[in-house]
């Protein structure tokens, strides 16, 4: 089972003007042992999607009497079958333990089993298997596998006593923790001040409101997660938003703040209740209105993965690149040829962006939408006169392989956009936001730079703090990319964050003084002085499952981090 932490040391040390997490512990592997009677009010799979662990008692195993065990004649081979039926009592106790978002680890008590040699096949439901030898009595533990691609899959386990001619067989259902990605057309499913998707009506003070997803706008039931572009308006408070699953308690984590008088948007990446619903909570002093846009969402049985890339700008009207030179017009749409570029193959079906408006002359709101198609009354930022404002953007990509931007302002503004990942059928990695062990699932806290143990370290002005990504178990797999939702908090001045994968290993920074990483040109999110500012950004990890976050301004800032998944390549 796998498990994730971050531990940040007492005693931090400085990076350039920034500071230094500490490490994670692994834990040791677990060792063959004799078996025990599996517990009777040991969970199932009903339970499996908060503990991460899926099972099958042993009483629901199925024994047969092979041919050979009776002698000549009716009445001898009756006799001896019984015999053997009588000499083996085996029941096949499984568990499966969710390990990345595509693979597992198996295991198999073969309680009251024989001491004798028996063949263990362990079908996984995906035309492979496992073969094994192992003693009636003891367990068989930690068989790893990983699936082609997520689904639910039925793994049958036969153990086989030649000794006593008793076959034994059990199933087990197991779903991956992972899922990949389906591209939505834009589409409004959430708006208080209409009345869509619930009550036309603020959500009051510290209070949630819920919105179906599942079986909204054709997104089918069991969906894993959702992408949505969250937006709170009309506020005379202020406050934050948190967006979490149905049925589970509301987290710490926070998804956007917002001033009195803002309209605030972020991209939101979320995991969906088992009702098919998500909740929204307004945790201000005044009542606020919420719009809901959803752009993609992520299921078992969708076809399309997630390859991360190094941040990278496509187009800046400041400079003309990627476009035409100088403000989009008020009201001006532009395209933007997606697939050809940095590696992005033709069959991208939808492309991870952040976007940047800045030095607009008006107010008003910006919308990212396929090539092809008319823009849609969906929005993916606001903002006002003269404000530097970003945000993540997951965008499906038309049949020509561009995106279109519209300016919905009357007056022209500047804009950025990085691109920082695509997906499509060619892509393997799969979103998950399930790490089972010390957390059930997303979202967590993963640090805050506030409230360390040793107290508060700001990253300072020009700094970068290299954030340890590893897991508990070294043993596992690179991750491809991480899904964070990053505060900037106590801003004195204004300035930008750039997020990028760290080449050297935390051991290379305790051990001596690396040459800083070359600065990042991208930018993740802009702030004010005295504003706290989030966005989603989908990060990818170096080498050494570090994630370097950049301080690109003059003044200290800190940061908050909130982990919302991660895209698992195996």
């Amino acid at each position: 089972m796998r498990s994730r932490r971050l531990v940040v040391s007492a005693a931090a040390l400085a990076v350039g003007a920034g500071f230094l997490p500490g490490t994670a512990q692994a834990a040791g592997p677990a060792t063959p042992g004799v078996s025990a009677p599996p517990p009777e009010s040991a969970p199932d799979e009903a339970a499996a999607s908060e503990s991460g662990t899926f099972r099958s008692p042993g009483k629901r195993t199925v024994r047969t009497v092979l041919p050979g065990a009776g002698a000549k004649g009716a009445s001898a081979k009756g006799a001896s079958a019984q015999a053997s039926a009588d000499a083996s009592n085996l029941e096949l106790a499984m568990w499966a333990d969710i390990r990345t978002a595509r693979s597992v680890s198996f295991g198999v008590n073969l309680y009251n089993g024989a001491p004798v040699p028996h063949q263990v096949t362990i079908d996984w439901g995906d035309g492979t298997t496992h073969q094994a030898t192992t003693t009636g009595g003891e367990v068989l533990r930690d068989v790893r596998h990983t699936y082609p691609r997520p689904g639910d899959y039925t793994i049958t386990v036969t153990a086989t006593d030649s000794v006593n001619h008793v076959q034994a067989v059990n199933q087990l259902q197991f779903s991956t923790a992972g899922s990949f990605f389906v591209p939505h057309a834009p589409t409004r499913l959430l708006d208080t001040r209409t009345g869509t998707g619930a009550a036309k009506a603020k959500v009051g003070a510290y209070t949630p409101v819920r919105l179906k997803i599942a079986g909204s706008a054709k997104v089918p039931a069991g969906v894993a997660a959702v992408v949505l572009n969250v937006t709170v308006t009309n506020t005379t408070a202020a406050g934050h938003v948190s967006v979490y699953p149905s049925g589970r308690e509301r987290p710490e984590s926070s998804n956007l703040n917002y001033d009195a008088g803002q309209t605030v948007p972020n991209q939101v990446i979320v995991p969906v209740g088992k009702d098919g619903y998500i909740e929204l909570y307004n945790g201000g002093w005044k009542a606020v209105d919420l719009i809901a846009d959803v752009t993609g969402y992520f299921d078992r049985a969708a076809a399309d993965g997630y390859t991360s890339l190094n941040p990278v700008r496509f187009v800046d009207t400041r400079e003309g690149l990627g476009t035409a030179r100088g403000q989009v017009a008020g009201q001006g749409t532009f395209g933007v040829q997606i697939t050809g570029r940095s590696g992005i193959p033709a069959g991208a079906t939808a492309v991870a962006l952040n976007v940047t408006v800045t030095d607009p002359k008006q107010a008003g709101h910006l919308t990212v939408f396929p090539s092809g198609q008319t823009a849609p009354s969906t929005s993916n930022l606001n903002f006002t006169p003269g404000q530097t404002v970003a945000n993540s953007v997951i965008v499906p990509v038309g049949t020509d392989g561009k995106i279109n931007v519209r300016n919905g302002a009357w007056a022209g503004t500047d804009v950025i956009v990085d691109v920082v990942g695509y997906y499509g059928a060619g892509s393997k990695a799969a979103f998950t936001s399930t790490t089972p062990g010390i957390w059930k699932g997303a979202p967590w806290r993963l640090m805050d730079s506030r409230r360390l143990p040793a107290g508060s370290w700001p990253c300072l002005a020009g700094g970068y703090y290299p954030m340890n990504m590893d897991s508990m178990n070294r043993g596992d797999l690179p991750i491809e990319a991480y899904v964070l939702n990053l505060t900037v908090a106590g801003t004195t001045g204004a300035g930008h964050l750039s997020v990028a994968p760290d080449p050297y290993s935390m051991d290379a920074y305790r051990n001596g003084r690396p040459t800083p990483p070359p600065r990042p040109t991208t930018s993740a999110l802009n702030w004010t002085a005295g504003k706290d500012v989030s966005n989603l950004v989908q990060a990818k990890p170096g080498p050494h499952e570090i994630v370097d976050l950049w301080n690109q301004s003059t003044r200290e800032v800190h940061y908050v981090v909130d982990w919302f998944g991660e895209y698992d390549a195996y």
